[in-house]
């Protein structure tokens, strides 16, 4: 039971971060959000809220790393689209209020701290999809700069989206990075 209350705390965190950034998540929201009862703050998060806003991007990470998994074996445009499914999902779910809980700290993460915390999952990411990439027929180097290119873009089109009310910009940026993929994949077989 207590496990399961710890668990509602981390994702009600993530949603928050994801709709409304990190300095308007606080525990009070978390708790209205999830039912948790007040002391389960201290009980489960003794180190205060940079501790549930650790758990909260690690919990976002997990799911954006499984969702983008399902495509391994894939070709890289293949993972490309899943990535932008994931995004799209997301926004389409939260009807265009919600974003990346990693990106809401890494912008305005107030402790050097959570900011490695994010840069490593984005370091995290970028790897994963590196090997993705690899493995879906792009040359290394393509694949470390794509993943890149990939996630920043992904993000970028997000918060486009979201401040445009219109998946339109997810839509075109998801479009525009899958030709560019192709045409990279296209030049790696020509290359072997």
């Amino acid at each position: 039971m207590a496990g399961e209350v710890r668990a509602k705390m981390v994702a009600g965190a993530m949603q928050l971060l994801a709709r409304q950034g990190l300095q308007s998540t606080s525990f009070s929201e978390v708790l209205a959000l999830t039912g948790a009862p007040r002391g389960s703050v201290y009980h489960h998060f003794p180190d205060g809220k940079e501790q549930l806003v650790t758990a909260a991007i690690d919990h976002a990470s997990a799911l954006a790393l499984a969702y983008v998994e399902r495509a391994a074996g894939g070709d890289a445009e293949q993972i490309t689209r899943r990535f932008f499914a994931m995004w799209h999902g997301v926004l389409e779910h939260s009807r265009l209020t919600a974003g990346c809980a990693v990106l809401a700290v890494a912008v305005a993460a107030d402790t050097d701290t959570l900011l490695e915390h994010a840069a490593s999952i984005f370091r995290g990411w970028r790897a994963r999809l590196t090997e993705l990439l690899v493995d879906g027929g792009l040359a290394q180097a393509d694949a470390v700069r794509f993943a890149t290119t990939l996630i920043a873009a992904a993000e970028g089109a997000v918060v486009l989206s979201r401040a445009e009310r219109s998946l339109e910009p997810l839509e075109l940026v998801a479009d525009e990075l899958a030709a560019q993929v192709r045409r990279l994949a296209r030049g790696s077989v020509a290359g072997d």
